[in-house]
Order: C-alpha cells, then structure tokens, then sequence
C-alpha cells in the first residue's frame, strides 16, 4: 500500500529527487526540494516551446489550452514496486537529481553519482541534474555531462529558472509518453503482476493470458494518456480495456480500468461541483471494491494477496467523500478499510492503512476514532526495535493528545484552533469538545485510565526515542493530572523519572507543561504602605477630602459574593517599593517535593521578582509569600509562578488550578489536591487589576519609647513624641495631621507647629512632634471586663475600635508632562494609632455631703470675704473685706461651710499624691503657703483609702427669692401663664448652669511617680452627691450673723442703728484681727451683724451665749453664760 492515494493519484507522474554528489546541509536541501515541488502543475501550454512533434501525437484529445502535467515529486526515491505494470503512476518516470556545488566542487564526480542513482530507476523516462550555488570556475567550465547549474541569484529569479527546467523535463517526458503509446499499440507488451507470476501456467492459463494481453495493454495505455494529461483518450482506452477483461474474465485488471476510467472521469471534471458525478464515481468504486474482493477470493491461494486494493480503492472513495454531509457513508468505508487490515500481511501495509484511516477520521471531525488508529499506527511503530521508530510513534502518540484532553500545553492552542477549523461544533458526541481547557473536558473522569494509558504510552516511546523533555513532560502531566490513580510506588518511580529526565537535560530548560506543586493565589497581604494610596483632588487644597485609599483594607476582598465579578478591585503599587503575594502549595503525592525556586511570573517587563526555596513533605499544603519590586510605571499582570522542580523550569497559571478545584466541587475532577493535604475550604480569587505608579514618599511613623499600647490610669496626662521618617525616594511636600477614631477627646494637642516647620522632609529625613494624651474614664463593662486583671500587668494591650488616630495625609512633588500640563501623583495616608490602654487608677469609692453640728475652726486663709453680689453693705464695709467673719447657722452650726467629703481607693501597685483643688474667678485656690494646713497633697499608698474634704463656700447664687424656683400656678391669665413658663425656663437653665459650674470649679489632681500625672473624674459622683441639697448649697443663706471682737467698749460702729438689730462694721483700729490675742479675765466687747437675705421681713428671738465666758476654753466648757437675748425683725 501507498500513503496519500486519492482517485487523481493515478494521473500524477512520480519523479524521484535524489541529493548527489556531497552531504548536502538539511536547511539547503529543505529548499532546494521545496524550490522544485513548487511546480507540481504545469500547464500543457507551457509545454510549446520544448516540445517537438515527430510523428502524429497518438493523444488526439490533448486539451493543450485547458490540460496539465501533474508531477509527484519523491524525496529520497522510493522503492520499486511490483505492481508498476498494473498501475503506470507507481512508476517512477522521471529522476531529479539535486547537488549543493559548495560541498561537491567535482562536477565529474556528481556526474557519475547521478547517473548512477538514476539506474537504480530502470523505468524512468526522462532525468535531469541541478546542481546549486556553482563558483564562476565551475560556471565557465565546459560542461558535457548534462549538469544544470543554478548560478547564486535572488529568489524570484531561481523560481523562474526552476519553472523553466521543469517545463523542459515535463515536455521531454510528453514526448516519451507518445514514443511508448505508439510502440504498445503496434508491438504490444508484456504485463505481468505478482499474482502472474506465482504458478507455472498450463496450457489452458496460456490461452487466457494471450486473449488478455490486448486488454491489459489498452489499460495501460489509458495509464498513459491520463499521465500525459489527455483524459479524454485515457478513457477510450480505459472503456475497451474494460469490456476485454470482461470478456475474458480477469477480473483484478477488470477493476483497475475502470478505476483508471473513474479518475479520468474525475480528472475531466476537476473543480466541479456536480451531484450526478458524485454518484456515478460511488457507483464505479462500489464496483471496484466489488471486484477487487472477487479477485482477493479467486487468489486466495496466492502468497501475494491483492487485498490491499481493495482496500485503497475503499480509502480513495473515503477521501473522495470525505466531508460532513456524508459522514456516515465515509465512516462505514473507513471501519470496513479497518477490518481489513486483518488480511494484510506486511505490518507496513497495516501501518499505512490505520495511518490513512486515521488522517481521514481526522479530517472528518472524528478526534477520538482518529486518535485510536493513531495509537495502533503507534503500537506499529513500537513493535520495531529502533529509535527512529520510537520517535514515530512518540510523534503519532503526541498527536492523539489533544483528542484525549492530555495535550501538552504548547499544542493545546492551536489544537484548539483546529478544531474549531474542521467544525468541531457538531452535536455528535463523538466529534470532540468544543472547548478543550473547560473543566469537563480536561479533566473527564470516565476516561481517565485511557488518558492514563496514552500519556503512559508517550512516556516509553520518548524514553526509547532519547527524547528528555517529551518523557518529562508526560510524566508531568501523568502525576498532576492522575496523581489519585496512581500508587504511591508508581508515583515514586515517576518522580525518577522526572528526576532521570532531567539530568539529560540542559540546566534551565522549560517546559510548557507543569508538574508538582499544585499552587493557587490565596491572598494579597498589602502593607499598610500599598494600602493607603488616595487620588489627588487637582481642584481642591485639601486634595485628601472625599478620597479614600485605593487599596483594600484587609488582605484581598477583591470580589465581593462569588469569584465571577465582573469589576475587579484595583490596587496601586509603587515603583521601588517591595510588595508580597500569598500562595499556597499542595503536594498530594507520596513523595518529598524541593522546589528548587518559585517565583511569580511577570510578563510585562516592570517588575523583579524574587525566588524562594520550598519543601513540601509528603500530603501537606504550606501558605508561602513571595514578594517583588515593581520597576517601571504601567499595567502589571501575574497570572502565575515560574517554578523549578525536578530540574525543569515550569510556569504554573492560577486560573488552570482554579478551574481544577471548580471541577472538583462539581464532581467532574478525581480529587481536589488541597483537599487531600488537610487544607482548609478555600473561595478562590481572581488576580485584581494592578496599575504601578511613580516613586511616592513614604512616611514611617514611630512612638518614641516603644510602639506598644501606652498604660495611662484613668485621667492620667501624659506626653508622647512621634517621629516620622520619610522612608521613600522623593521628599514629602505637603502634609495635613487630623484626627479620626473613637475617643478624640483624648488628645489635648498636637504640636503642628513643629512638623510644619521641617516641611519638606527629604528622603531619610525625619521630625519629631509632640502629642498630648490623656486617658478616658473607664465605663461600668470596661471595669467589669478587667476585674480579673491587674491593671499593671505589662500584658496588657490596648482594645481595638476604642483607640483615637492620627490621619497624616501627605504627598510628593508634581510631576510635568511633556505637553506642559502638570500630572499630579497619588498622595499617601498614614494611620497613626494611638494604642491607649486606660486602666484603672485611684478609684472613687464615694462623695458625701457634710454639714457642721458644731462651728468649725477655720484659719484666716479659709475665712475669705463674701463675693460682692453677696455683699449689700455700705462702702466703709468695702474698705475692711479683708477681715473674714465666721458665718453660723443658729440651728446647726456653720451653714455656709459645707463640706463635700470624697472617699478615695487604691487599688493599683503605686503610690498616688492626690492634690484638690478649687478654680474660683480665674484663679486657684489654694496656691499659697498658707493653704496647706486645710489642703495638704493626701497620699494614698496601695489597697488603702483616704477621704478628702472640699468646703463649699464659694458657690452661692446672687441674692434672689426662693420661690423664684418653685413653679409658679396662681396665674390664671394666659399671658401670665406664658410669662410664668418663661421664668420657669430660664430659671431651671440658671440652675443647670450654676451646677455644671459648681462642678467644673472642683479639681481633683494627683501624681505618682516622676512621670505620672493627672485628674480624677469627679463629675457624676458629685452630682449625686449634691442633688438632694442642691438648692441649699447655691442660694444664699436666709440670714448671715457676723461676729466680730472690739478692742475697747466704743462700737466699731457709729451709726445710729442699735447694736443689736444692725451693727455695723467699726474702723480697722478698733477691730481685733483673728490674729489678735485676747486677754483672760479681761472684758471685750463683741459686735453681731446679722443681715436678711431674702425679701420679706423676718420676725426672731435671738439668744447669743457663751459656754464658759469667764474660763480659759469657751468652746469645751459646759456653763453656759447668755451674752444678748431679745426679739427683733430684720
């Protein structure tokens, strides 16, 4: 059998190309042969001016405007074959003999090569000798070997050149044809087959030979006239060649004209398109097969069956028919071809046939039924002992792939492209998938053991062929792809495999196809850096207002519900500054994994990646970062890692693992491999969209002392620097501080001066600003959340969402474009925490109010004067304000001096000096040295409690009614009403106010340690304490009583009032001062003021005694003595 036979093969004319003389460079010889097979038609036309009409042309019907030589040039030769005189076009009729003069400098020598190539071709009828790249010696050296030089020139001109040899060859070959027509139709021949030769004849067997020796002859010559390009004449010939062999009964020459006459039919009619025609060369060829199945029958014992034939003129009506609309029919002729072979007895027939079949179901669509007479064309090959062999059937095998969905990723491409070419589309399920990377089709778990076996089958062959790469790609694609069929022995001796592959190969070789580890993107672990990149507002000064960052807060949110979004998160990075992406690696194999280097895979040229060394044990997944630096402005796409495995290097795309586990989850995958290392369920991601923008600064912000979380007790105040450090290549320009978070109050204030003042801070340069904070107080969970705790307890951390932050929003230089305009780059924000533990510190047990039984001793820097709304005397009393007077409650001791008592706790580990303090018209009281006998600095030592007492003197309202608080009703007049509701409003506001001042005016300090300061938050307790005598406390006293001491019985006062009813104050020299001693047993005169606050008159009995007037201790003592008694109105 021959290769590529179709119904015209029998008016090609087969020229054999042999390379003379010298070796011939293969490149050289590649397009000296393709610069002949170019001009496999030539037009009868051409032929005029070389040839020459001896005698009539018994080709009467030559169609010289319309007909062609059809020439079948044979690289290398062929071997002859027996059944040339059945068929003419298996002749070889013509030799071409091709030299590469550079390597063959002997033009005698290639003479006599040639000729002697061309007698190894006793058939041919015409040859010719090119002979390439001649030197000018060699062009002007006289030549009479009948060489034909090529001289160096362009390749037009060798075209034209070769075209006109080939015309040339062709009309000597026309010329020849008619010499043998006209001598077989006048001498006749004798023709003789395999199937003549293989029994002596009888006499009986004579008589048939010669009755059909004239129609085997018409035959023949009908081979000729369709060689010679007159198919008109070739089927005349072919028409009585028929009716003599059926006349006569030989039936094999029966159907080898009217297979002639089929392809001069066709021949006749080549490029129409006519139904009629299609039927009648089904009908024909029908006939044939028909009669060359009789023929095989009647030979049967014949060594030499002519089964072969049969099965030829099968393939030609197959190829003839070969397109969709017939797929049927031409299916059933080429499985009819298949069963066939059987009968075949030379194992190159049968390589031939399943190679033929196999071309044909894969130009019908048929992928599968293709690839399974690939791989018996395979098996054929591997049945022979030599590596040529191997790496035919490698090759056949690579071929198959595709149609097993184990196709190398180098060919899946144009595999694909193919496919959709022949109309893969089809509904038939056996016609392939339309989308060969889609989830089903690659990983299709019905036929898993046949891919298995094909790759398997590929992996032997290479190995045999000495092909390293090809057998590490199929064991590459064995253990990824089939990993859970596979035994963990057989999984090992892949990996020798691998390994022995590897060493054969080049260090640094890659392969399209990737092996071990199965490696998908887990996440984008940004650094606040890439994070905080805000688009710079052009029209506004604060640029930063209204733009958040570019980048995601936490890790990689990039999509949002599931993995098909269509919008994608874009993320910012910039040139120069290192970023990390995390994958993760599962090795589902039985096997210790080293990759030797991993690294992302860059395309675009703007970005460095660095590799990294991994170990995978045996069935584990390891989450590992690497990272990069972007290097020039532009789009960035990574859609996978670069990975050096098995001494290969290998890219691994995210999307194929991505759609391996969707297969899994879907069922259609054997197993999910990260499944199988113990990984946890894992939603996959896409890879966003990243842009690289210029060089920004970058400011690195530090807490001077550690950037832990600052320990403040509860109201503490303490001073915090912060240092920033431009860490980046360009300087900060413009910066703004503000603050965001929970608990802003914290911070008192913030030295903006300071960092102002070191703008612009160039690239290593850094400022130091200060940051005043003071703790919160600690609510009822918080207390109740740290109860367990110590609040020294170094382990203490701040909680998140509690803690105040610094914003710094800050940006580079502009950037100019090259039209002129100004390009301004992203502006950066950095997030400065705060990290305020507040525990808590001295804790407020409780706040009473006290009110005196008895009066109280006060010294003189306690007895200050009444505040002057409360003061309504005359003008001489202004003078001597100076002079305190004790005020006392007649009921219960000294009514203006209440005192508020706060029972303080420690029950922290230091030592707390607890300072109180009263803000009173702008001043502090006390602030002199005389106040430390009623306010000391109260130490609190740890687990002990203090009480601390703060007098209430200083807070009374100006002189007003009381009923001026209590809800006015006695007006039934609307207008009144309105009026009353009015007041009402006005005064409960007063009130308020007064209360939130009385409250503010209080100040309970304290320090511990050298460092540690603050204030106590007194409010709500204070508050509490007071609500019951808040009015007592505010409005003044209804009555104020004076005392004060005369030095001689003259009244201090000379008015004419009475003494008793209202004494007035008398002149500074005749007052004795607190600090005045009194003489024992000495009379000294008393005065009494006593002073009607409200505004009505008030009607009393006034008794004034003294315990013991005349002893040492009038306070102690138990006689009591009455000094002034009587009845009065004020």
């Amino acid at each position: 059998m021959e290769p590529g036979l179709s119904i015209e093969s029998g008016s090609a004319i087969r020229v054999a190309v042999l390379p003379v003389g010298g070796p011939i460079p293969p490149q050289s010889l590649r397009d000296y042969a393709a610069l002949v097979a170019e001009h496999a038609r030539v037009d009868l036309a051409s032929l005029r001016p070389y040839y020459s009409e001896h005698q009539k042309s018994p080709f009467s019907h030559q169609p010289w405007d319309t007909g062609c030589l059809r020439l079948k040039f044979v690289l290398g030769g062929c071997v002859p074959s027996p059944w040339e005189d059945f068929q003419s076009s298996r002749k070889v009729l013509a030799v071409v003999g091709i030299c590469h003069l550079p390597s063959s400098p002997d033009l005698a020598r290639v003479a006599a090569d040639f000729l002697d190539a061309a007698r190894t071709y006793p058939s041919a009828l015409a040859s010719r000798c090119f002979a390439f790249c001649p030197t000018d010696a060699q062009l002007l050296e006289e030549r009479k070997d009948g060489i034909i030089m090529f001289p160096p020139s362009d390749q037009k001109s060798l075209e034209l050149h070769m075209l006109t040899m080939i015309q040339d060859l062709a009309a000597s070959l026309l010329m020849e044809f008619e010499k043998w027509v006209l001598r077989a139709e006048s001498t006749g021949t004798i023709l003789k087959t395999p199937l003549d030769s293989q029994t002596s004849l009888g006499s009986e067997e004579v008589i048939k030979a010669k009755k059909r020796r004239l129609g085997r002859a018409q035959k023949i010559i009908g081979d000729y006239c369709l060689l010679a390009g007159s198919p008109a004449d070739a089927n005349a010939h072919y028409t009585t060649a028929i009716d003599l062999a059926r006349l006569t009964g030989d039936v094999f020459w029966h159907a080898g004209a009217l297979e002639g006459s089929v392809c001069a039919l066709v021949v006749d009619r080549m490029g129409q398109s006519d139904p009629v025609l299609e039927d009648e060369v089904k009908y024909r060829y029908y006939t044939i097969i028909q009669l060359y199945r009789r023929a095989t029958l009647q030979d049967n014992a014949q060594r030499v069956s002519p089964v072969s034939f049969e099965l030829e003129a099968a393939l030609k009506l197959a190829r003839y028919l070969c397109r969709r609309e017939v797929a049927k029919e031409v299916s059933d002729l080429l499985m009819g071809a298949a069963d066939g072979a059987k009968a075949l007895l030379d194992a190159s027939d049968r390589l031939i046939l399943y190679i033929e079949i196999a071309r044909l179901f894969g130009s019908l669509g048929y992928k599968r039924k293709a690839a399974f007479f690939s791989r018996q064309v395979a098996q054929l090959y591997l049945q022979q002992d030599n590596a040529y062999a191997a790496m035919s059937a490698m090759q056949v095998l690579t071929m198959t792939t595709n149609a097993y969905h184990v196709q190398s990723r180098k060919t899946s491409k144009p595999d694909h492209a193919s496919l959709k070419e022949l109309g893969a589309s089809n509904s038939n399920a056996d016609s392939g998938k339309a989308h060969p990377q889609s989830v089903v089709s690659l990983f299709e778990s019905q036929w898993s053991t046949l891919q298995m076996v094909v790759l398997r089958e590929i992996l032997m062959s290479s190995i045999r062929a000495a092909d390293p790469l090809t057998s590490w790609s199929a064991a590459a694609r064995l253990v990824r792809s089939f990993y859970p069929l596979i035994t963990p022995a057989g999984q090992s001796g892949l990996a020798s495999s691998l390994s022995n592959s590897a060493d054969r190969l080049p260090w640094g070789t890659r392969c399209a196809d990737p092996c071990l580890p199965f490696i998908r993107l887990h996440s984008l672990p940004f650094h606040p850096s890439q994070r905080d990149i805000v688009k710079r507002n052009p029209h506004k000064k604060e640029w930063w207002i209204g733009a958040g960052p570019s980048g995601p807060f936490i890790y990689t949110p990039f999509t949002k519900g599931g993995t098909s979004g269509t919008s994608k998160q874009e993320i910012n990075w910039i040139v120069g500054e290192p970023v990390q992406v995390m994958i993760e690696l599962a090795n589902p194999c039985s096997f210790d994994l080293v990759v030797e280097s991993i690294y992302l895979s860059v395309h675009s040229g703007n970005f460095d990646a660095f590799p990294v060394t991994v170990n995978l044990p045996p069935n584990t997944s390891k989450l590992v970062l690497l990272s990069g630096i972007p290097t020039k402005v532009g789009r960035v796409s990574i859609p996978g890692c670069i990975v050096h495995s098995f001494g290969v290097i290998t890219e691994h795309l995210f999307k194929e693992v991505d759609s391996l586990l969707l297969g899994a989850a879907q069922g259609l995958v054997l197993s999910d491999p990260f499944r199988c290392c113990g990984s946890s369920k894992f939603k996959s991601v896409n890879f966003p969209t990243i842009s690289i923008v210029p060089p920004l600064p970058l400011l690195v912000a530090n807490v001077v002392g550690g950037d832990g979380s600052i320990l403040l007790y509860e109201g503490e105040i303490r001073d915090v620097l912060i240092t920033l450090t431009n860490a980046g290549t360009v300087p900060v320009e413009e910066a703004n501080i503000a603050l965001s978070g929970k608990n802003q109050d914290s911070v008192i204030s913030i030295a903006h001066s300071t960092w102002k003042s070191a703008l612009p801070i160039k690239p290593g340069g850094e400022v130091t600003f200060k940051v005043t904070l003071r703790a919160w107080h600690l609510s009822l969970a918080d207390l109740e959340a740290d109860g367990s705790r110590s609040p020294a307890n170094p382990r203490r951390i701040a909680r998140e969402g509690i803690n105040p932050f610094l914003n710094i929003h800050y940006a580079g230089p502009s950037a100019a474009k090259g039209n002129g305009e100004v390009s301004l780059p992203p502006g950066r924000r950095l997030a400065v925490p705060l990290n305020i533990c507040a525990v808590q510190g001295m804790r407020l047990v409780r706040a009473r109010l006290l009110s005196m039984e008895i009066p109280a001793r006060f010294s003189e820097a306690h007895l200050r004067p009444v505040s002057g709304k409360d003061n309504i005397s005359d003008e001489s009393n202004m003078l001597h304000n100076d002079i305190s007077l004790l005020k006392i409650d007649p009921y219960k001791g000294s009514w203006d001096l209440r005192l508020l008592e706060l029972e303080l706790f420690n029950p922290t580990d230091v030592v707390f000096d607890v300072d109180v303090s009263v803000h009173l018209d702008g001043t502090i009281v006390p602030e002199d040295n005389t106040a430390d006998v009623a306010c000391h600095k109260t130490r609190i030592d740890r687990d002990y409690s203090a009480r601390v007492l703060i007098p209430l003197e200083y807070f009374k309202l100006p002189v007003l009614d009381a009923s001026f608080f209590v809800k006015e009703n006695g007006s039934d007049e609307q207008l009144g009403s309105k009026v009353a509701t009015i007041a009402e409003k006005n005064a409960k506001a007063e009130l308020n106010a007064s209360i939130s001042n009385l409250i503010s005016k209080i100040k309970v300090r304290w320090n511990s340690g050298r460092n540690s300061s603050g204030e106590l938050n007194i409010k709500d307790a204070i508050q509490a304490a007071l609500q019951a005598s808040i009015l007592d406390i505010l409005l003044p006293d209804p009555l104020t009583f004076s005392f004060r001491l005369a030095k001689d019985a003259k009244p201090a006062n000379d008015s004419n009032h009475s003494t008793v009813e209202n004494v007035g104050p008398s002149a500074g020299e005749n007052v004795l001062r607190c600090k005045d001693p009194i003489s024992a047993h000495k009379m000294t005169h008393m005065e009494v003021q006593i002073r009607n606050n409200t505004k009505e008159i008030i009607q009393m009995n006034l008794s004034i005694s003294c315990k013991d007037v005349a002893g040492e201790n009038c306070f102690e003592e138990n006689s009591a003595t009455v000094l002034w008694a009587g009845s009065f109105s004020v």
